[in-house]
């Protein structure tokens, strides 16, 4: 056996569901996963039901997700469509931040007009970060409110050669951008959607091989900052039915997935583990409670099988993969809440990292 010890692991995009959602998956079921994972923390995204864009439903939230979580964790709030921010001054202090849908998804939490969106970079405070769903062209956009605003902003799920190119510029020209890629772009492609059919369907969808050359490249170069999952459950009946959902799980696979692409030889164990950590705390300026760490068995490989996992929904697009490195031990502020099998923290354990709970 070879153990390394990875301090204050932290998954900054999550959908925990719960709410209106829990049939999917629930804030206790989710955390669980999350330290299966062997994550300190997880923050989850405003896209729920209901949407995350008011102080009340905000409060209503942190309320049950301090009552449930097994882990640490913060919230995001959502920007909206009918304008909430007059809102910003009474919340900003319990969140994580503020995200911005640009592109790709429905309801109230979609912003594609550059007005609107200016709107929201300009009355959304310094004290914490945005985080944008910009894809393609979008990008582009997006890069002018930062431009403008020096706001410091976050690119989740970045999937393209193309996106890759404009936030390469952004770094080199010294805008205040970080950037994110999950394992599905990283491990997936287009092509592998005839194998897994809409288990394989999520948002931004699957992309080119030489899109996922772009990724890894990006991560050797250290354009890619670092690694999120993008976890977002959904029941097997609804992945199978006629009208699947976009979605897939990812807590518990994504860093297995890395110490193999470590293995593998296509990047070191450093900036692996980087960018699940260390990488995270600086971006969101967040310091790790003593005895709050990962160990993890490095040279123990298994495949990924559906009946090992702790998420609610019970499969993983990566089923039958074999990867390197086993959670042995999860630990944190110093209570070991994880051995190797069984979660041993309890319900309403976990803290929010970001001030007030109510």
């Amino acid at each position: 056996m070879a153990t390394i010890k990875i301090h204050g692991m932290i998954d900054p995009h999550t959908h925990l569901r719960d709410l209106d959602w829990s049939h999917k998956a629930t804030f206790a079921s989710e955390t669980k996963a999350a330290i299966a994972g062997g994550y300190w923390a997880v923050f989850d995204m405003p896209n729920t039901s209901p949407s995350t864009i008011d102080a009340e439903k905000l409060d209503t939230k942190l309320a049950k997700i301090n009552e449930n979580a097994y882990c640490d964790w913060g919230l995001y709030f959502g920007a909206s469509q009918a304008d909430n921010t007059d809102q910003y001054k009474a919340i900003v202090q319990k969140v994580c931040g503020l995200k911005i849908y640009n592109n790709s998804t429905t309801g109230d939490l979609l912003i594609d007009n550059q007005e609107d969106r200016d709107t929201h970079y300009h009355e959304w405070s310094d004290e914490r970060l945005i985080a944008v769903h910009a894809e393609d062209e979008t990008v582009g956009d997006i890069l002018e409110l930062v431009r403008k605003y020096n706001r410091k902003t976050h690119f989740l799920h970045i999937s393209t050669q193309l996106e890759i190119e404009l936030l390469k510029q952004a770094k080199e020209e010294g805008l205040p951008v970080t950037v994110g890629v999950c394992p599905h772009h990283l491990f997936l492609t287009e092509d592998d959607l005839s194998t897994i059919g809409a288990y394989g369907h999520m948002k931004p969808e699957l992309k080119t091989k030489a899109d996922q050359q772009a990724l890894w490249n990006a991560i050797e170069s250290g354009i890619v900052d670092i690694i999120e999952s993008d976890h977002a459950p959904h029941t097997i009946e609804e992945k199978e039915s006629a009208n699947p959902p976009y979605g897939v799980p990812g807590l518990e696979t994504t860093l297995p997935l890395m110490l193999q692409a470590v293995k593998d030889g296509r990047l070191t164990l450093e900036r692996a583990t980087d960018m699940v950590s260390t990488n995270i705390q600086n971006i969101w300026n967040i310091d790790v409670p003593a005895e709050t760490y990962t160990v993890v068995d490095t040279e123990a490989s298994y495949t990924i099988e559906r009946q090992n996992l702790h998420t609610k929904c019970g499969w993983s697009p990566f089923e039958g993969m074999t990867v390197s490195g086993k959670i042995i031990e999860v630990w944190i502020r110093g209570h070991q809440v994880y051995d190797g099998e069984q979660i041993l923290s309890k319900r309403g354990f976990g803290n929010n990292l970001f001030g007030t709970t109510i």
